[in-house]
């Protein structure tokens, strides 16, 4: 016995939900208001959360600022592509890129040793590391086990 299902058998209720929760979210999306505040627009509502910050520092500003890019090795060797960085003291943005096999973070301390900044230890892509440094030398470094002490580290400084 073979059972076939035509178009006319379909049920029409289909189309009428899809319209009404179509209709639902146009509705819940107009409902922004016309408040005059731009909290609704905070960079902390846009911001990245690839990247970790723990910090005593303030949250960093999101409009001006130094970038600074800084890769892993991706031959595996476990070494940063430069081993100094420098930047203008305030808002300081890090590209961190990891295509290497080896899973890596970066890490930020202070001259006394506090982390400022750290990115989650990943393998392949790349993490933005937001800082908000004073003027001052720092270190960066992988945390992973043995990274740091086989030269896995760098001098950053803020001016």
């Amino acid at each position: 016995m073979t059972l076939r299902v035509t178009h006319a058998a379909r049920p029409r209720l289909v189309p009428t939900v899809s319209m009404l929760l179509l209709a639902g979210a146009l509705a819940l999306a107009g409902c922004g208001g016309s408040s005059k505040s731009s909290a609704s627009s905070s960079p902390a509502a846009t911001s990245s959360s690839s990247a970790t910050t723990s910090s005593s520092a303030a949250a960093p500003a999101p409009a001006a600022g130094s970038t600074l890019s800084l890769a892993a090795n991706s031959e595996g060797l476990l070494k940063f592509d430069k081993t100094t960085l420098t930047a203008k003291a305030g808002s300081v943005s890090i590209s961190f890129t990891n295509t290497a096999t080896l899973s890596h973070n970066l890490t930020v301390a202070s001259a006394s040793g506090a982390v400022v900044g750290a990115t989650a230890t990943f393998q392949g892509g790349t993490k933005v590391l937001a800082l908000n440094l004073k003027p001052g030398t720092y270190k960066f470094y992988c945390t992973v086990p043995g990274h740091r002490a086989a030269g896995m580290e760098g001098t950053l400084t803020a001016q």
